[in-house]
């Protein structure tokens, strides 16, 4: 980097020359020369100043000449890789935000919180908040070349520790997150035998039925006793369990492969994990929808609720979850971006994104309730079976007259001849039959199963066994979990990676920096896999994940919108694409998304304040499910989580006014704007 001499000589020698006109130049935050030839002589004074011109939203008249090559002046790398065409970047886009969170949350949620309205507002809060917020952190990654922690403190020194809690949310995340995928290749390595081991319950040495799986049913059992043999309270602990710690093992060494190389080695694994979950998707959706009773589950998630729409729980829970879903925060956006040509049109990516986000979470939704529904038809169906045989046992006894006979045809479809017969009866045999029967209600029996939004795990190897042919479903389902995981955990790490290269200088030493990422990310996980530690990865992602994700898109929109310029970055934007860019984002930047997002924090904050948290454990001496309340110290864990997260943004803001006071001269330097030339078009990633 040049001195600060050299570039106040070259800013004069600037200002005396006519600029090329092959060049562009775009507004600076910030003039070097100018603040140094007005710096004042009152240390008082200093701060002020400086103060002054950073967060000043007013155009600048000041520019800066653009280098010779597409390339940060900050001191980041001279020669950065970038992705080999534009449908790898997108898959990379694409996989890290179409993840687990968008396979087990979405369906759940939909109908506990007004099926149709739920969607309704999902989407609203999609077009308003969630595409301008992945918009703005791509066109960041694009526009300055870096990951989370430089880009942001470029943008703003006052803000710029917003990437280092971006970096910690990512290392957090990356840690539990790949135990989720141990999970699932377990699974999936079980799943090459027939039968499944889940579907029947293991016999004792006498040869006799497990009598804690006769308790309750073979899916649960497996997944409690034999995956994560879990103990009965998260007090309980042990040692890392040898079959998970193998499977993320396993799942570490697939994502050091995939990224060893950089994001060209990554965008061909990229190809398999993200284009293959879609395929088993629609699979998976053909075939439910065959399935009878498919209809009135359906039907179900179609019907809009109106009391939902004014539902502040709703529009909250609604929130939570397209922040889990989409994934802003984290860092990725920027660190994936960085990588793609400025000339790039990453507003078309952004949409491309939440949309193919949005596909995923409808597929899934209209496939688990075609499922439930089968279930509940299939269970009301028992249940009108069994009114019928109590019918004809009153009948025997000659309690009820032979009139009450159902008939024959009852058997072979009683979905539609029950109701039929039992509303034909004449009233007074009617008044007779009811007190005897059983109420079969399908949307109390949907009700039941839509209980609780367990484990996708459970959920799904139930599903399974409805199917004929389970060990090929099983299959594929457990692989498109398995790669929808993995293109996620990839844009993760990709956020932690990127950043060091981009802060250390590392570039040279990716394959280094790569594997000495992955070795301690390994051991880290190794916390999550004891029998206790599915407890401690439902506590990080029911009730941590999203406190410092709002925390962290708050302050990346306040400082693109407020301190580096709505209005400077739009033309910034402008220039890098070549293309105008609607002032909408503008307004959305400053006013509509700080707003909601405040909003979603304040109201996520407030419910876990006033609320116990709580967790689904198992109980083995009656062998079914219970929910517990974390004890205290889980509750200190988690604030203690939050507060360090989030920690370095306070840390950094004083630690750049002690700096801006003590050598201000020091800090205009370090916080040169990045100007650049455009590309030329055939430089775009095809």
């Amino acid at each position: 980097m040049t001195t600060v001499n050299e570039d106040m000589e070259a800013q004069e020698e600037k200002s005396q020359l006519s600029v090329p006109s092959t060049s562009i130049s775009l507004t600076a935050t910030t003039s070097a020369y100018q603040l140094v030839s007005e710096l004042p002589t009152e240390e008082s004074q200093k701060f002020d100043l400086l103060s002054a011109q950073v967060w000043s939203d007013e155009d600048n008249e000041d520019t800066l000449e653009t280098l010779s090559k597409d390339e940060p002046k900050d001191g980041a790398p001279h020669e950065r890789p970038i992705w080999a065409n534009k449908t790898e970047y997108l898959l990379a886009q694409v996989g890290f935000s179409v993840g687990l969170s968008t396979i087990w949350r979405f369906p759940y949620l939909c109908f506990h919180n007004g099926g149709g309205s739920f969607i309704i507002i999902y989407i609203l809060m999609m077009f308003l908040v969630g595409i301008p917020l992945l918009f703005l952190e791509m066109a960041a990654g694009q526009r300055m070349r870096q990951g989370s922690i430089g880009v942001w403190k470029v943008i703003s020194p006052w803000i710029g520790g917003v990437g280092y809690t971006s970096f910690m949310v990512c290392i957090i995340v990356g840690l539990y997150y790949s135990v989720l995928m141990a999970w699932n290749l377990f699974y999936l390595i079980q799943s090459f035998q027939s039968p499944l081991p889940w579907l029947l319950c293991p016999l004792s040495q006498n040869s006799s039925v497990d009598s804690e799986c006769a308790r309750t049913n073979p899916t649960t059992y497996f997944w409690y006793r034999k995956v994560l043999k879990a103990t009965d309270e998260i007090e309980v602990d042990g040692k890392p369990l040898l079959h998970l710690s193998a499977s993320v093992l396993v799942i570490w060494l697939i994502i050091c492969i995939s990224m060893i190389k950089g994001p060209k080695s990554t965008g061909k694994m990229l190809y398999i994990s993200v284009l293959l979950p879609y395929i088993i998707l629609f699979s998976l959706l053909i075939r439910s929808l065959m399935m009878k009773g498919a209809y009135f589950g359906l039907k179900n998630l179609l019907a809009a609720k109106v009391p939902a729409l004014y539902s502040m729980e709703v529009w909250r829970r609604t929130g939570n979850q397209l922040f889990l879903s989409l994934g802003p925060g984290f860092g990725s956006f920027t660190a994936i971006s960085s990588y793609i040509p400025r000339s790039n049109n990453c507003i078309i990516d952004a949409y491309a994104v939440a949309f193919l986000n949005l596909l995923a979470s409808l597929t899934t939704t209209v496939f688990v309730f075609a499922v439930m529904g089968h279930l509940v038809t299939d269970s009301n169906e028992k249940c009108y079976l069994m009114n019928a045989k109590k019918v004809m046992d009153l009948i025997i006894a000659q309690v009820l007259p032979p009139e009450a006979h159902p008939p024959d045809s009852l058997y072979y479809d009683p979905s539609s001849i029950y109701p039929k017969w039992l509303n034909n009866l004449p009233e007074h045999i009617k008044n007779r039959i009811l007190p005897n029967l059983t109420e079969c209600d399908l949307s109390k029996e949907l009700n039941k199963v839509m209980f609780g939004p367990g484990v996708v795990i459970v959920t799904f190897s139930d599903i399974i066994s409805l199917f004929s042919g389970p060990t090929f479903w099983s299959i594929i389902t457990f692989l498109l979990l398995v790669n929808l995981g993995l293109s996620t955990v990839i844009g993760i790490i990709q956020g932690i990676i990127t950043p060091l290269q981009d802060t250390f200088s590392l570039r040279e030493h990716s394959k280094l920096l790569t594997v000495g990422v992955c070795v301690p990310m390994f051991l880290g996980s190794l916390l999550f896999v004891r029998p206790s530690g599915s407890y401690y990865v439902n506590l990080l992602d029911d009730y941590w994940v999203s406190l410092p994700l709002f925390f962290i898109v708050i302050l990346e929109t306040i400082a693109m919108a407020w301190i580096y310029g709505a209005r400077r970055f739009l033309t910034d934007l402008n220039i890098m694409m070549g293309r105008p860019i609607s002032p909408i984002y503008r307004w959305l930047w400053c006013f509509l998304s700080p707003f909601v997002l405040l909003v979603l924090f304040l109201s996520t904050l407030i419910h876990l304040s006033v609320k116990d948290i709580t967790y689904l454990a198992w109980d083995s001496r009656n062998s079914n499910e219970v929910t517990r309340i974390y004890p205290s110290w889980a509750k200190a864990l988690l604030i203690f989580l939050v507060i360090i997260t989030v920690l370095p943004v306070p840390v950094y803001f004083f630690y750049t006014v002690i700096i801006r006071v003590v050598s201000p001269v020091s800090m205009i330097h370090n916080t040169a704007i990045i100007t650049f030339q455009p590309e030329a078009k055939g430089d775009s990633p095809k």
